[in-house]
């Protein structure tokens, strides 16, 4: 699974065969969580409440992007990397 950003300990991801809507995988810490693009609903599994925060943060400023990559994973095509919050 391709990492395609990292900030403050969480980890996001984006599997290339998933079967759900769009959505990302987030880690942080002994937590994980998958995403919708949409919406930022949480699908399965939990953050803490300031990561998934931060989460959702991040979401709105790169949703396009996200988009994108997870069009591109549907063709199997390199995923880009996404910058991270500062």
């Amino acid at each position: 699974m391709p990492t395609i950003s990292r900030f403050y300990g969480i980890v996001i991801m984006m599997y290339y065969n998933d079967r759900h809507a769009p959505h990302f995988h987030a880690k942080y810490g002994e937590y994980a969580a998958l995403i919708a693009i949409e919406d930022g609903a949480l699908i399965a599994g939990k953050l803490p409440i300031r990561a998934y925060h931060l989460v959702l943060e991040w979401l709105a400023l790169h949703r396009v992007e996200l988009v994108s990559n997870w069009e591109r994973a549907r063709k199997q095509a390199e995923l880009s990397v996404i910058e991270g919050l500062k």
